[in-house]
């Protein structure tokens, strides 16, 4: 394609979301991502948003949905596969769900373990050659849900467990955040840019304390569910943990219900 002043355009396009999914374990992050609906609390509606999903060894979650979901991925070129077969292959699925990136980090390291007969990354010989090889198999995958939302329109939803680590602020103390579980802080930032929206799931908990605190003793902290077991989705950062997104999907509440059809809501509201 020639490049040139004729090809400048001012339209404004909304394309298919590439969406990050992080939260608390067994919260419901695949029953999301594969378009759920609930009433309630009881599930009504699965697969509105027509999903399939690539689910990577260890992770189940999608095993009790009546959704798409190709065999279970065991190495790094099974996945890759799966996304060359849905860019080449005529279908009407519209969103494409991995489960989980969590997972996908070690069978990553393995796959680059095998290609430079090492079995640690840092053992490959040179500078970091180990971690960029990495790097480069998690370009390859985000390149490949790019392609699948140029030629396909299809949205791409990477799900993530979480873990707390300590973030190091440059204006005061540090403190503790929720984040990707991903080891390589780089692939991790990486996916953080890549991705439209930027979403974390959990319940809502205050801290009650059990006696009062003294000289000689501390209060018993627990943690308690206000909600009665609702479950939320939170799309704006703050400081316990990432979020956010591009218009529209910068201007979506706070919070809102983890329910695919009440995102698709906020999203449509977002728009108009």
């Amino acid at each position: 394609m020639a490049i040139n002043l004729e090809s400048i355009s001012k339209e404004a396009c909304i394309k298919a979301p590439k969406i990050l999914l992080l939260g608390a374990e067994k919260i419901g992050k695949t029953s999301f991502g594969c378009g759920c609906h609930f009433e309630d609390g009881v599930k009504v509606e699965e697969g509105i948003n027509d999903p399939v999903v690539i689910s990577i060894k260890g992770e189940e979650g999608s095993d009790a949905l009546k959704v798409a979901k190709f065999p279970i991925s065991k190495t790094y070129e099974d996945v890759m596969q799966a996304i060359g077969a849905l860019h080449q292959e005529d279908h009407e699925y519209k969103t494409a769900v991995l489960d989980s990136a969590s997972a996908l980090q070690s069978i990553i390291y393995d796959d680059v373990c095998s290609e430079f007969n090492v079995d640690n990354i840092r053992k490959v010989k040179g500078f970091r050659t180990g971690e960029a090889a990495v790097l480069n198999r998690w370009r390859a995958l985000m390149g490949g849900f790019d392609a699948l939302r140029n030629d396909k329109n299809m949205a791409s939803i990477v799900i993530s467990h979480i873990r707390i680590h300590k973030l190091k602020n440059p204006e005061g103390d540090d403190y503790d955040v929720y984040d990707l579980d991903i080891e390589m802080n780089d692939v991790n930032e990486m996916l953080k840019r890549w991705a439209d929206v930027i979403l974390f799931a959990n319940t809502k908990v205050v801290i009650n304390k059990d006696g009062e605190d003294s000289k000689f003793s501390k209060a018993k902290r627990v943690g308690k569910d206000i909600t009665g077991g609702q479950r939320f989705l939170f799309t704006q950062k703050r400081p316990a943990h990432p979020g956010g997104g591009r218009d529209p999907y910068g201007q979506l509440p706070y919070e809102l219900p983890l329910d695919w059809a009440a995102f698709e809501d906020a999203v449509a509201n977002a728009i108009q």
